[in-house]
């Protein structure tokens, strides 16, 4: 990649996350799908403790979801914007630019890190303030909570992108990706802990990376009677910087793959054919 090309990315990313802050309704129902929804929960449930441990179920939430934050903008909102430049095609006319592909991904990734910073930062803030979570008073709670965001980010990014590219359009995407990511953070210790759900659930668990962004970041937010709650007993550092590095790794091979595939299979009679759908669905 030449520098043109990472910095028309650079600016191209930062310029559509300007824009999302701008615009009320998409900032807004970001914020109910994640702040919203775990003040909701936290306040229905922030009155309790985590049977046999000390910790408040409202502040394993605010672990969990901070977790689920980054989760849902990579693995749902990349996804549906990768889908609907591929159906306008953008996709096509980057084949024809010089160093538009690298550029586009550049962009996306900005934009996508962008947002998950917000959203970050707006759960912390949300925890903070209806929650007893506290802020990392130790440095190197700070610096785990720094790598386990940051790997835990790199572990869905790629993956996301990679999910745009097989979608069969953005007009389902919402409706095929929202059940399964649902369905992980009910099992991934998000809500409660994963030890109250049956064995074979908490295995399933632990193959996805939602489960060990949570693992990690309620080492940082929780004390160590939590760990009553726990799999094995242990905040377990070096096997969620496995598993999340695992994912990274993955994702950055098969993503750019997937992606120059789509770019290929890219034609100007199928996007004509796409519109032609779009035009006769919408007039009905």
């Amino acid at each position: 990649m030449n520098r043109k090309a990472l910095g028309i990315g650079l600016r191209r990313g930062w310029t559509e996350h300007v824009q999302f802050l701008r615009d009320r309704r998409e900032m807004a129902g970001g914020l109910l799908a994640t702040v919203g929804m775990f003040v909701v929960l936290a306040r229905w449930q922030g009155g309790t403790d985590v049977p046999g441990t000390d910790a408040s179920r409202s502040v394993l939430m605010a672990a969990g979801f901070i977790a689920f934050s980054v989760s849902s903008v990579a693995l749902m909102g990349l996804p549906m914007a990768v889908t609907a430049d591929r159906e306008e095609g953008a996709l096509l006319r980057l084949r024809t630019v010089p160093g538009g592909m690298p550029a586009y991904l550049v962009g996306r990734a900005v934009t996508v890190l962008a947002q998950i910073a917000t959203y970050v930062a707006l759960m912390l803030a949300a925890g903070l303030a209806f929650t007893p979570l506290t802020l990392p008073a130790a440095a190197g709670d700070w610096l785990t909570l720094l790598w386990v965001l940051a790997l835990g980010t790199l572990s869905v990014v790629p993956l996301g992108a990679a999910l745009g590219t097989l979608l069969p359009g953005p007009r389902n995407a919402a409706s095929i990706l929202s059940l399964p990511l649902m369905g992980l953070m009910v099992v991934s210790g998000v809500m409660f802990p994963v030890t109250e759900l049956p064995e074979p659930v908490r295995w399933v668990a632990q193959a996805f990376p939602l489960y060990w962004q949570g693992l990690g970041l309620r080492s940082v937010f929780l004390p160590d009677s939590m760990l009553a709650a726990e799999i094995g007993g242990s905040w377990r550092p070096l096997e969620t910087a496995a598993v999340l590095g695992a994912w990274a790794v993955a994702g950055l091979l098969v993503a750019p793959w997937l992606l120059r595939r789509a770019a290929r299979r890219e034609s100007g009679t199928r996007l004509a054919e796409r519109q032609e759908r779009r035009a006769a669905q919408g007039a009905f």
